[in-house]
């Protein structure tokens, strides 16, 4: 079993920043590719990054060039550093990992950006 938290999500004005986390803990062994995922109000869930734990990192179109995902393989933690934010960021952000053929989901971080 795996365990994934998020955490740093927030209330931020349009063109800020914020930098989320995701910890895993559990049996973590096995899992390559870790991955950002959003859904807003209405919408599907969307990939916003996905980052292999050689660091190979990629990008949602509109993510490109203002979000940055990393990863500290020691803590079993990926981060989401988010900056030049818009209203239309606003979503809940999840942490996905995939072991095997088994998908783990993080409860979720919330991030409003108003305008």
């Amino acid at each position: 079993q795996v365990q994934l938290v998020e955490s740093g999500g927030g209330l931020v004005q349009a063109g800020g920043s914020l930098r989320l986390s995701c910890a895993a803990s559990g049996s973590t062994f096995g899992i390559n590719v870790m991955d950002w995922y959003r859904q807003a109000p209405g919408n599907q869930r969307e990939l916003v990054a996905s980052i292999t734990k050689r660091g190979s990192l990629t990008y949602a179109n509109y993510a490109q060039g203002r979000f940055n995902s990393s990863r500290d393989n020691a803590k079993n933690t990926i981060y989401l550093q988010m900056n030049s934010l818009k209203p239309e960021n606003t979503a809940v952000y999840y942490c996905h990992g995939l072991q095997g053929f088994i998908n783990y989901w993080g409860q979720g971080t919330q991030v409003t950006v108003s305008s």
